[in-house]
């Protein structure tokens, strides 16, 4: 089977790993401050406001968490995002609000974003679709000039720039995700940044059950009785541990190359591509964004999607769509109509995407995508 996506590992990891082994020291220590401080270099920022955590679901959850919100609040986000964006939302008793996005780059555009936008609104969440920025710069002007806070969900965008200005770093806070699936992977993982310094020393201690140390260990420099429990605000534990660390350390020095290779593939496609019949692939990047490659989404006619891609499984290729629209999620709520959303949603179709390819594999998803979509057109 030609997989969706699969992870990059090896012996690079495998020797950091077995240093923590070797340390005894396995949970949040060294390893995680190191990733942190190098990452939040990756970003240019200030490591001090860069927390690794346990998932980049976890991440989204505290940094929704950290803004306060509760009944009557709105927050607006894409119809097309992650289920826990929403679900972090709802978590807080706020009421999540869709906007659409544009048909073609699956990004909402600041006006998509402005529509939905009310009085009640007390923050923006926007995704950046499979690693291309989208329309970011004006979408953080737009909150700005509103006073609500932006949230970036980077969590497939941990390459990804605009004008040389890392994505996640527009907004007043961000999450990346470190999955297995991600583009940057340390089995399970995420990080989150956000611009205030007060803010930041917050959410660290609410990553670790509202403590104001996270260790009784590193207490003891500095106090008698370093049991003694220091808590401000009942939090949760998601922090990250230096074992997962110490693959994001070795993941990240070698992101430029698994960028470079995932850069390769999506040119290939879209040579190979070019000529297919009936379907549609990825709309340009504007110039002065750069993108993490994270999917490669083909658009097909009305009606064919599903079967074109139960014909590639047949055939030994995984495809996906992501992601399903959330507008149509009973639980959240929402009652009104996003076109572009459900356009999309009907037609759109992501290809096989990770370094482990081959230009053998990508020449036979070519081939199976064309003999698929002919024989579904012409049926």
């Amino acid at each position: 089977m030609i997989s969706l996506f699969q992870p990059q590992v090896g012996d690079e990891e495998l020797a950091a790993v077995a240093e923590v082994v070797a340390s005894r020291w396995l949970g949040h220590g060294p390893r995680t401050a190191a990733f942190e401080a190098e990452f939040a270099e990756h970003l240019g920022v200030d490591p001090a406001r860069v927390v690794f955590l346990a998932s980049g679901s976890a991440s989204l959850f505290l940094a929704i968490e950290s803004l306060d919100l509760g009944p009557g609040d709105e927050v607006v986000l894409p119809s097309v995002s992650f289920i826990a964006a929403a679900n972090a939302i709802v978590s807080c008793g706020a009421r999540p609000v869709f906007c659409d996005v544009d048909p073609r780059t699956l990004n909402p555009t600041a006006e998509d974003v402005a529509a939905a936008i009310t009085p009640r609104t007390k923050a923006v969440v926007v995704l950046h679709y499979g690693g291309y920025p989208g329309d970011v710069e004006r979408i953080a002007a737009l909150c700005r000039d509103r006073g609500v806070e932006l949230v970036e969900d980077a969590a497939c965008s941990v390459a990804s720039r605009v004008g040389g200005r890392a994505c996640g770093t527009f907004g007043d806070s961000a999450i990346w995700s470190f999955d297995a699936m991600k583009v940057l992977t340390t089995g399970d993982g995420g990080m989150l940044y956000v611009r205030d310094p007060d803010r930041a020393l917050r959410v660290r201690r609410l990553a670790y059950h509202g403590l104001a140390q996270l260790s009784g260990f590193s207490g003891a420099k500095s106090s008698r009785q370093w049991w003694k429990l220091d808590v401000q605000e009942p939090g949760r534990r998601v922090i990250g541990n230096d074992l997962t660390a110490a693959i994001g350390s070795v993941q990240l020095r070698r992101l430029g190359g698994l960028v470079a290779r995932r850069r390769e593939i999506v040119e290939l496609y879209d040579r190979e591509l070019a000529d297919v019949p009936g379907v549609l692939p990825p709309p340009a990047l504007p110039e002065g964004h750069e993108t993490s490659y994270y999917f490669y989404w083909v658009q097909l006619a009305d009606g064919i999607r599903d079967d074109v891609a139960s014909d590639l499984y047949a055939a030994g290729i995984y495809t996906t769509f992501r992601y399903e629209p959330l507008h149509k999620v009973p639980l959240y709520g929402f009652d009104g109509e996003l076109p572009h959303s459900d356009h999309l949603a009907t037609r759109t179709l992501c290809l096989p995407l990770h370094p482990g390819l081959t230009d053998a594999d990508v020449h036979t998803v070519v081939s199976q995508l064309r003999k698929a979509v002919e024989a579904r057109t012409t049926a």
